[in-house]
């Protein structure tokens, strides 16, 4: 008899395998980021037909521009570190920062705005919170976190979030005067194309600062999980309707010869199918 695959674990990879993690600084040098925009890319482009986004304009104009942002989105599979690098590059427009566990098998990362996170034990991940919490502190900056801590299976409920979050915003609200916390919901789905997209939908960003940062961490957390899976359903929900209307491409494939001409084809049919009486 064939034995279940276990895919999913609870159990973080750094405590799992308990190896000894450097902790590295995020930089953002010229070169490396360069290259990073190129390669990242890259590697999404050839396994996506359309990288797509949703309600932008919430960040571009909702937001407090003189605050960083903190951006959450799910965990659910190898690509998300890769999409949220090219959405913070190409659609949000700021200075990445990024928490990776085991980044010591790839430490270039640090050149591009990565660092460390070790949770094997609640101390060794406390560095990291601390070291952002100092970190994040110009306008320019952009923090993109999971908040659920592990990778979960796609559109796993109930969507439950770690404290580290809360934590961030709430140091950082009050060390540095305030933050922008930016909810992003983000599928992976096959539509009418012979490659899957990924499409990401910008919630309303909250505001913290010193006038509203004294808040407990655990009730907060709860409320911030529930809005956050109201608005991954609420995604859902239009892709089970067929509406993938109000979302701008942040790059589409150009479509081989044959598939130009399908699609010309489908259209000159639809245009000639009399309507029903």
């Amino acid at each position: 008899m064939q034995k279940t695959e276990r895919l999913y674990s609870n159990i973080p990879p750094t405590r799992l395998r308990n190896r000894k993690e450097k902790f590295r600084k995020a930089q953002n040098l010229p070169f490396w980021t360069w290259l990073a925009d190129r390669i990242l890319f890259r590697m999404l482009s050839h396994r996506f037909y359309a990288l797509r986004i949703k309600n932008l304009e919430a960040f571009q104009t909702r937001r407090n521009k003189d605050y960083p942002s903190i951006i959450y989105a799910p965990h659910m599979n190898w690509w998300d570190g890769i999409v949220g690098y090219n959405l913070m590059r190409r659609a949000f427009k700021v200075r990445p920062r990024m928490m990776i566990e085991e980044m010591n098998r790839f430490p270039l990362f640090a050149f591009i705005g990565a660092f460390p996170v070790n949770k094997a034990s609640a101390q060794e991940a406390m560095i990291s919170l601390k070291y952002i919490v100092d970190d994040l502190k110009d306008p320019d900056m952009g923090f993109w976190i999971f908040p659920q801590g592990i990778v979960k299976p796609p559109n796993y409920r109930p969507i439950e979030f770690q404290t580290g979050l809360a934590y961030i915003a709430q140091n950082v609200a009050k060390k540095h005067g305030g933050v922008n916390l930016i909810p992003l919901a983000v599928n992976y789905t096959f539509l009418r194309e012979d490659r899957p997209e990924c499409l990401a939908q910008v919630g309303e960003p909250i505001i913290i600062n010193s006038n509203n940062c004294n808040f407990d961490r655990h009730e907060f957390t709860k409320r911030i999980e529930k809005e956050f899976e109201m608005l991954c359903d609420e995604q859902l929900h239009t892709f089970s309707k067929g509406e993938v209307t109000g979302y701008e491409y942040i790059f589409r494939q150009d479509l081989p010869w044959n598939r130009k001409i399908e699609k010309k084809l489908k259209k000159i049919a639809l245009e000639n199918v009399d309507e029903p009486v």
